[in-house]
Formats: structure tokens, C-alpha cells, sequence
């Protein structure tokens, strides 16, 4: 049965209904008046939280960013040397993509979708966890553990190095073509570490 008007109509209540039609019936097949009917309450009185339809599928990838985000500031505020940490960062990424590829198609479709069609939030979203490994990489520095000279450069590289197997689209590709992903990962993150550990000086000349 469908919540009361009076207790429905909340942010959070209206994302949870659209992700329940989208995983049902898709993205393209959900609209304004599904949503609504769910809640029982006129799909006009979405407008009030949600200016469109569009805004709500927004809203539920920005969720789900929002989600990765705090999974990996659990990494990142947590104890351990920084290569163990940064590995278990990641592999918890890959595995929440992964998770969302195989058993929520729907959502992982319109998370895609959202990739190419909101560069904005996508660079949002990519700024943030960049500060994240940037962070992890200072405390490495701090510690004694890695020895780096610009700390900004080399979270940008760790972020284009693991790529691969963090976007949904390349994640997917990966999943289907059966490749060792995790032993993938591995290896890139192992290469990373043992060179941040022998130290990289990137302001000298090559």
C-alpha cells in the first residue's frame, strides 16, 4: 500500500519510489505520474522537490556517487599503511560497480547514461574523489611511507591509471570479456605503491 500523502512526499521518498519503477519497468518507460501514483500524491506535487523528471534520475546517480564517496572517505580516514588502503579503496569501488552491472542493470544503465549526457556532475563527482587519493597520498608523504613531490599530479595519475575498472561503461566491458579484473587491479595499484615508495620527483626534468 502506498504511503500517505503527508508522510510521502519527501526527497528521499521520491527518489526510492523512481528507483522501484526504473528497476522495474526501466528509465525510459518511468515518468512524473508513475512516480507520483506510487506515492499517492499528483505527480504535480513532485514539482516542488523535482523540477523535472530528469532532476530525479539526477538525483538518484548523484546518490549513488555520494554513496562511493563515503565508502572510499572510510578508506581514506582509516588506520593501515596507504598501499593496503588505497587497494581496499578501490576494490570496493570496483565491487560496488560491479554489484550494480550484475544486479542492478537498470540503475548501472542509467548511471551510464548520466556519464555521457552530465559532463558537470561527472568532473564533480571525479574532483572529489581525486581530493580523496590526494589525501591518502599526503598521509603516505607525511608518514614517511611514499616519497612524492607533488602531491596533486600524482593522485591525478592514480585516478587515470584506475580508471579501467571504476567506470561503469569499462567496468562492463571487462565483465563481459571475463578478464582477472581484481588481479588487474592488483598489479596496477602494486606498480603505483612500489614506485611512490621508491620516489617520483615530478618537477625534475625527465
Amino acid at each position: 500500500m502506498p504511503p500517505s500523502p503527508s508522510n510521502a512526499l519527501t526527497a528521499s521518498s521520491i527518489l526510492e519510489a523512481a528507483k522501484a519503477l526504473v528497476r522495474r519497468f526501466g528509465e525510459t518507460k518511468t515518468n512524473m505520474v508513475d512516480i507520483g501514483r506510487a506515492l499517492g500524491v499528483s505527480h504535480a506535487a513532485l514539482y516542488r522537490l523535482y523540477r523535472s523528471k530528469g532532476a530525479i534520475m539526477d538525483a538518484i546517480v548523484e546518490e549513488a556517487m555520494r554513496d562511493e564517496e563515503a565508502l572510499a572517505v572510510a578508506h581514506v580516514a582509516g588506520d593501515g599503511p596507504a598501499a593496503d588502503r588505497l587497494l581496499a579503496m578501490l576494490l570496493d569501488l570496483h565491487r560496488r560497480k560491479r554489484e550494480r552491472f550484475i544486479g542492478d542493470r537498470e540503475i548501472h544503465d542509467l548511471y551510464r547514461r548520466i556519464l555521457v549526457e552530465r559532463p558537470d556532475m561527472i568532473a564533480a563527482y571525479a574532483e572529489r574523489m581525486t581530493a580523496l587519493i590526494a589525501r591518502l597520498i599526503a598521509q603516505a608523504v607525511e608518514r614517511g611511507e611514499w616519497k612524492v613531490d607533488d602531491v596533486d599530479i600524482a593522485s591525478g595519475v592514480v585516478r587515470d591509471a584506475v580508471t579501467v575498472f571504476i567506470h561503469p561503461a569499462l567496468v562492463a566491458q571487462l565483465i563481459m570479456a571475463d578478464a582477472p579484473i581484481e588481479t588487474m587491479l592488483r598489479d596496477t595499484v602494486a606498480t603505483l605503491s612500489r614506485a611512490f615508495q621508491a620516489g617520483v620527483d615530478y618537477r625534475s626534468p625527465a
